[in-house]
């Protein structure tokens, strides 16, 4: 064998480079599926069925090319991780050479090189031609500076020359983000479109009953598979969004509402985050949509900075910053995730109905999770690590270049500024805003003392008071802290004990 070529569970793209000099007479192509995949975090079932069914989809797919292909079966084989199972079989086919494109996890990298220093066996890995900047541009375009999304954003606009008028961004400015904050007031969303779902096939049953059987104790709910696990599938979610959905996306990205789980999203990432989506299609698609008059400027801009500004720039940063950030704790949180992180069994509505969702299908918009789950846990001083861990296990979408930079970066500030320049942190009121889940919430998002102060307002100020040496002279949180620093010193005791009863009672 000339070389041994990996495909992981999240490189299912058949224009990948692994492919560009591939020799069916002399290469062969290596898959596994192994327990410990779905163990290094306690996995939702949703999430674990997403990666088999379509990691089975595309194995058929190749073989339907004749392409020779090794797949390790869940079940079949008695190797518990990738590692084991990489090792046993360069020990048994000996090739000159593993090719890899670079994974999306730290942690999966450092096991392959390990086996392939030990098996001395040279390992080549490959650019992913899937991401449309590679880590070493970014770091060459940091430098020494203080990296921020937005204006990594405008050097890839300019260079795939998207929504641009020459070079100025089309309609004189970069970012529409300040139009995309609306709410939908008294009524609630109406018409919304049913998201796109799909007969689970031979494969996928399969696939449904191998989850159940060995990972029956994991959380969620598994009564159907709800995302796409082909290419064709995920481009029917697509079809569904730039048709139905999109006009209204940048409206109302931010909003939240009682028993609406998806409304106005797209529903790709897990589709784009597994490759069964280009990126640069999928963009050049929604301008088009604006260049049509279909949608309005200011949601294809908001949806294509969200795969063309976010998602290149937090793997940038996760590529820049690893291994540092899986230690880092600049707030010294250190309590423990509660334990209705993994029940949804709380009374406060805001975190019930983001969580009952997510265990339902693994899934939660972006201000459910940064504003909602993430809000909560920063506030409550969870140690960042454990919430990184819930967040990789619950999502379907989550891969670790993803998942870890929003959460410990943005959502808990656990890097001390890298990712984002300060802690997105709120009261309550902000959810009552954005949402009509304080309507049904014994707790009052105004009141942060008394029997009905809502836990996420005491704490935003008892927060605020325990990092305010720290943010002091901090030039965006000024105003908080000027609020903080007007309640007197008698209403200042009143949090800090509502607090500290909280703190000591199961929430």
């Amino acid at each position: 064998m000339r070389r041994l070529c990996l495909i992981l569970g999240d490189q299912l793209n058949r224009d990948s480079t692994l492919f560009n000099e591939f020799d069916p007479q002399q290469d062969q192509l290596w898959m596994a599926e192994v327990q410990a995949e779905s163990q290094h975090v306690w996995s939702h079932k949703q999430r674990i069925a997403v990666f088999l069914a379509a990691m089975r989809h595309f194995a058929a797919a190749l073989r339907a090319e004749a392409l020779p292909l090794d797949y390790l079966v869940l079940g079949e084989h008695h190797f518990a991780s990738l590692s084991a199972a990489l090792a046993a079989t360069l020990e048994q086919s000996q090739p000159e050479e593993v090719w890899l494109v670079r994974p999306g996890d730290y942690r999966v990298l450092g096991e392959i090189v390990q086996v392939c220093r030990e098996q001395d066996i040279p390992l080549r890995q490959l650019t992913d031609k899937h991401f449309l900047s590679t880590p070493g541009e970014f770091k060459t375009w940091v430098g020494a500076k203080q990296p921020r999304m937005e204006f990594w954003y405008r050097v890839l606009r300019k260079r795939y020359a998207i929504l641009m008028a020459g070079d100025k961004p089309v309609g004189g400015k970069w970012n529409y983000d300040h139009d995309n904050r609306g709410t939908f007031g008294k009524a609630g969303p109406e018409n919304l479109p049913p998201p796109t779902l799909f007969a689970a096939d031979e494969v996928t049953q399969t696939v449904l009953q191998t989850v159940q059987q060995h990972f029956p104790d994991h959380p969620g709910e598994l009564e159907r598979l709800h995302w796409p696990v082909t290419p064709g599938q995920a481009q029917q979610v697509l079809a569904r969004f730039f048709e139905q959905v999109l006009p209204h996306f940048g409206q109302y990205q931010d909003a939240m509402w009682t028993g609406q789980p998806f409304l106005y999203h797209a529903l790709i990432a897990s589709a784009l985050n597994l490759k069964l989506l280009d990126p640069l299609t999928v963009i050049q698609q929604a301008e088009q949509h604006y260049h049509t008059g279909a949608a309005p400027l200011a949601a294809v801009e908001g949806f294509i900075r969200q795969i063309l500004g976010w998602r290149e720039y937090v793997r940038g940063l996760y590529w820049l910053h690893m291994p540092d950030w899986y230690g880092m704790n600049a707030l010294a949180a250190e309590r423990d995730l509660p334990d209705f992180y993994w029940t949804g069994d709380t009374e406060m509505n805001c975190l019930r109905e983001s969580i009952g969702q997510t265990l339902r299908y693994g899934y939660a918009h972006h201000i459910q999770r940064l504003m909602v789950t993430g809000l909560f846990a920063q506030l409550y001083g969870v140690q960042p690590q454990q919430v990184h861990a819930w967040y990789l296990a619950v999502y379907v979408d989550a891969v670790e270049w993803v998942e870890l930079p929003n959460t410990l970066g943005m959502s808990q500030y656990a890097d001390g500024g890298i990712m984002a320049s300060k802690p997105y942190i709120a009261s309550g009121n902000y959810i009552n805003k954005m949402s009509n889940y304080c309507r049904h919430c014994r707790f009052k998002p105004a009141q942060a003392v008394g029997a009905e102060a809502c836990p996420f307002t005491t704490l935003f100020w008892d927060f605020l008071a325990r990092h305010e040496a720290r943010f002091a002279g901090h030039p965006r949180m000024g105003f908080m802290l000027k609020n903080l620093q007007r309640k007197s010193a008698e209403e200042r005791a009143a949090i800090q004990e509502q607090a500290v009863q909280f703190y000591a009672r199961s929430c």
